[in-house]
């Protein structure tokens, strides 16, 4: 286990996303890939009001339901919930009054009294800084959140709701969600891991497998268009991404490990990341995901991957 930031979270170093619950994965399939997780050690779930909106025939909501059915009937201690406000049809955005109606929903569907973590999802440059921070603060002070976080902010705008947060003597963020992994680094690492740093705020990163291509299972980009999963990761199968996967591959037959978990503990090797975010639509799926926050890779194996992943114009 370990802190998430300067919280008092103490979370296993591997979260699931609940992205895929009502999606790619139905109520009982969630119901089995939840059992398996905290079966295998787990204690930290994260999901948002938007998810998934997207999918024909939902309407949002879907994840956080299935969720809130699985914690009534399984009635689990210890874990952590973390959800987003933002991106539900009905609650866009980060005004006061949104982020309060949106909170209170998400508490229903997850029967929950109070979330331990709650994101702002993306950021609403409609809405002023000032307003959604006093709003989260509110949540917090009547006792609907325990922990503040960011998702999809620049360091700038983090660096303004900080700022802002003294200010006005709100509670600061504890965590940042960052899209990150071997073949998405560059902006994080220049830009969103020093405000992580000094500020003592840990990393959730989402994409963690690049939408699978760091499963190794997407090695052409011939895969594109067969199904979402593939589409999202085709498009890291240039010859960059190609070498990742080799040098993946290599380590992984050191340890006697899948690619995926090799992917997993690169992250949970860099600085202030507290657990990477993967999820699963299969429960066959959550071992590598269990294995991946515990297998610990060498500074040699660390710094291989750390080079072989560097972009670079050439190596594209």
């Amino acid at each position: 286990m370990t802190l998430l930031g300067s919280s008092d979270l103490d979370v296993f170093p591997l979260a699931l996303g609940g992205n895929v619950f009502g999606w790619t994965a139905d109520r009982d399939s969630s119901f089995e890939i939840l059992d398996a997780y905290t079966a295998g050690g787990g204690n930290f779930i994260d999901t948002a009001d938007g998810y998934s909106a997207w999918a024909p025939g939902n309407s949002g909501g879907e994840s956080e339901t299935l969720i809130g059915e699985w914690l009534a009937s399984r009635k689990p201690s210890g874990l952590t919930i973390a959800t987003k406000v933002s991106s539900h049809p009905d609650f866009r955005g980060l005004s006061a009054s949104n982020v309060r109606a949106a909170a209170e929903a998400s508490l229903k569907r997850l029967g929950l009294d109070s979330i331990d973590l709650y994101y702002a999802h993306f950021d609403d440059l409609e809405t002023p800084l000032e307003e959604t921070v006093a709003a989260f603060g509110q949540l917090v002070a009547d006792g609907l959140v325990r922990n503040i976080a960011v998702s999809n902010y620049s360091a700038d705008r983090i660096r303004s709701w900080i700022s802002i947060s003294q200010e006005t003597r709100v509670p600061l963020p504890v965590a940042i969600q960052p899209h990150y992994n071997l073949v998405h680094r560059e902006d994080v690492e220049a830009s969103i891991i020093p405000v992580a740093e000094e500020f003592a705020m840990g990393l959730v990163p989402y994409y963690a497998l690049a939408s699978g291509f760091l499963t190794g299972k997407y090695r052409s980009q011939d895969a594109a268009g067969s199904s979402p999963r593939a589409e999202g990761a085709a498009k890291y199968a240039t010859e960059h991404g190609l070498r990742i996967l080799a040098e993946l591959e290599h380590i992984a037959g050191t340890h006697e490990a899948s690619i995926a978990s090799v992917s997993l503990a690169w992250l949970r090797a860099q600085p202030t990341v507290a657990a990477p975010l993967a999820s699963a639509s299969r429960v066959e799926q959550v071992t590598d995901l269990l294995a991946g926050a515990t297998l610990e890779l060498t500074a040699d194996e660390v710094q291989a991957l750390n080079t072989v992943s560097e972009w670079s114009p050439a190596s594209v």
